[in-house]
């Protein structure tokens, strides 16, 4: 009596099944890394844009600079004392619903005499 059962396509049911799922694992991880890289140039750019405020210069410097380290990025610019704080927020572009990328820098005001 033979009872070897049939394994015929299970290898391709197999691949069918974990290909897709390491493609998924991969393109996260790569959108992952690419969102770490941007949420670095937010806070150098946020950094700048706090240094440029604070020395007096025109918000639309300010604002070009961040625009510039990250395309689509938007500012906000205040003040918290003596110190002018920058918030740049942008898309992650991690296709999974979290909130935004956000950076905040403060400088401390040029003239204080």
């Amino acid at each position: 009596m033979n009872l070897r059962r049939d394994e015929r396509g299970s290898a391709t049911a197999e691949f069918a099944i974990v290909v897709p799922a390491a493609l998924l694992v991969v393109l996260l991880a790569v959108a992952s890394l690419a969102a770490a890289g941007t949420q670095v140039r937010l806070e150098h750019a946020a950094a700048q844009a706090a240094r440029l405020a604070a020395r007096g210069e025109d918000a639309g410097r300010a604002h070009a600079t961040v625009t510039a380290a990250v395309p689509g990025a938007s500012l906000s610019l205040g003040d918290d004392g003596d110190l002018v704080c920058a918030v740049v927020s942008a898309d992650h572009g991690v296709p999974l619903p979290l909130p935004p990328l956000r950076a905040r820098a403060c400088a401390l005001a040029g003239d204080l005499t």
